[in-house]
């Protein structure tokens, strides 16, 4: 017989483990998404905090998700911190396009996987990793205006290629500093403006002006104000003002120099200047002396220096000029000695300053006229006391291949027929291996003129005159002549005088050059 209590149990059993079945029917988990593999990394500078800094780490998935991990060292406990993508660079400021979520001030991170812009549009790995955006970490949702950290991302990522330009002080004494020029991998440029001493409550315009700074030009690229509270600039440039682009390695060959100025009502006002692109100064450098002429105590240098592009930037630096003179001043064909025509004119000194600056590109004619030329020309500079009086020179030097090697040899020159007359004639070598030479005699008179000549031979043997020098000055008792040949226009130079058989007379006057002032045998007949 069969059990009927059993048979119910059964169906009991079996209708419960259907009922049980069917409740414990949810939906199959969904696998978490896995790495691809493929990741970019993004540093995090600090901003408000020196302490604080970090990385953006971009993760792709294999679902087309990008997880971003945040993490910042040295935050504060109990800190929470909004962080968003911005567009553009952090040096222009953007709108936000992506919330990325809240860094834990305990831990310092946070992390958020994402497959679209806050506006829900698409986006991918590759998109964010190449996106013109920047990242900005706030230092709480109540207070969203101080930055914590913040770093360029995508495109706007330093290639670690840069460029620093010295800006020099002008008119406010002790404010200088640097720019420096950051390469993007887009082949924009972040400028970064860096001035000591700057007054914590100014506000100082920046600019890049064509041609150098010395012959000045209009603007080219306009940064973003220096702080005077930071001494601090950024900028991103991807072209000029007037909207033609530009890259980072165009702006290393820029014709340019930047000015920072005052303030907007004090333009005029350049507290810090400097040169850039074509126009640096490689290092290279010639100095020339400007001795006193005319005006006891002027007197000082031309200073050549070598830009990167091969022109020169001259400064003419002179002392004890009046301050209210600005002196003419100009390169001459030839030796100071010789005289010749202007080559080349230079701003004009300023007499409070003493200083002249002058880009040397060509001569006055045109002629192209670069640093190495300079190194190498015939001539001499002559720094005049006024446009009205030219004639009066206030300081003279010779340079390029006029320059003196500081090689040279001093001859005795006896009394012969005057007695108490007697002196020295040096020979100094110049570049190019001619030579200056210089008579110098005691006790000669006031008001006269005595010429004076190498002979040919000893002074013991007698000679014709084999270079005429110009006359001896009795006033001061001095010639001076330059030596490039023989009368007879036949080439000597410094050695070749050195060994030359001869002899120097200086005669009393044009009309008694029977009477001899002073003599002495020179070159191969000195003992």
């Amino acid at each position: 017989m069969i059990n009927n209590k059993l048979i119910f149990g059964g169906l009991l059993l079996l209708s419960s483990g259907l009922f049980l079945a069917c409740d414990n029917n949810e939906e199959p988990m969904i696998p978490a998404p896995m790495p691809t593999g493929n990741e970019t990394t993004f540093q995090l500078g600090s901003v408000s905090d020196p302490s604080i800094s970090g990385t953006a780490e971009f993760i792709e998935n294999d679902d087309n998700t990008t997880t971003i991990n945040l993490m910042l060292s040295n935050t504060s406990s109990g800190g929470m911190h909004p962080a968003h993508i911005h567009m553009n660079t952090a040096a222009e400021g953007g709108d936000i396009v992506l919330t990325l979520g809240v860094v834990d001030g305990d831990t310092g991170m946070s992390t958020i996987t994402v497959d679209s812009w806050d506006d829900g549009s698409p986006v991918t790995y590759a998109e964010l990793i190449d996106y013109d955006g920047y990242i900005n970490v706030h230092n709480s949702m109540e207070d969203l205006g101080t930055l914590l950290a913040q770093g360029d991302i995508g495109v706007n990522v330093l290639t670690g290629e840069t460029k620093t330009y010295d800006l020099g002080e002008v008119a406010v004494p002790g404010i200088s500093g640097t720019a420096t020029f950051s390469e993007r991998v887009n082949g924009e440029t972040l400028v970064e403006l860096m001035l000591m001493n700057t007054p914590e409550d100014g506000m100082h315009p920046a600019h890049i002006h064509f041609n150098t700074a010395a012959e000045s030009g209009d603007i080219a690229v306009s940064f973003n104000p220096v702080d005077g509270s930071t001494g601090r600039s950024l900028t991103n440039i991807s072209m000029l003002d007037d909207e033609s682009a530009i890259t980072y390695d165009e702006l290393l060959d820029f014709d340019g120099y930047i000015n920072v100025h005052l303030s907007m009502e004090e333009l005029a006002t350049i507290v810090a200047q400097g040169d850039i692109g074509q126009n640096e100064l490689t290092g290279e450098s010639k100095e020339y002396v400007l001795g006193e002429r005319d005006v006891d105590g002027i007197s000082g240098t031309a200073t050549f220096f070598e830009r990167v592009n091969g022109e020169a930037l001259a400064e003419i630096m002179l002392m004890n000029t009046p301050e209210d003179g600005m002196h003419p001043a100009h390169i001459h064909f030839n030796s100071a000695i010789e005289s010749g025509d202007i080559a080349f004119t230079f701003n004009s000194v300023n007499g409070a300053t003493g200083i002249s600056k002058t880009n040397v590109s060509m001569l006055d004619d045109e002629t192209p006229f670069t640093y190495s030329d300079v190194l190498d020309f015939n001539g001499y500079i002559n720094v005049h006391l006024s446009m009205e009086e030219l004639s009066t020179i206030v300081a003279q030097g010779d340079i390029g291949s006029n320059e003196l090697t500081g090689e040279s040899t001093t001859y005795n020159l006896l009394e012969v027929d005057i007695p108490g007359v007697s002196g020295t004639a040096t020979f100094r070598e110049r570049k190019d291996g001619s030579t200056l030479a210089v008579i110098e005699l005691e006790n000669t008179v006031d008001g006269a003129s005595h010429p004076a000549h190498i002979h040919e031979n000893s002074a013991e043997e007698g000679g014709d005159i084999a270079v005429s020098f110009n006359p001896v000055d009795g006033t001061t008792g001095m010639s001076m002549t330059h030596i490039r040949t023989l009368d007879d226009e036949s080439a000597i130079t410094y050695s070749e005088l050195l060994e030359f058989d001869g002899y120097v007379n200086v005669h009393l006057s044009m009309e008694q050059l029977a009477t001899l002032v002073a003599q002495g045998n020179i070159g191969s007949n000195v003992n």
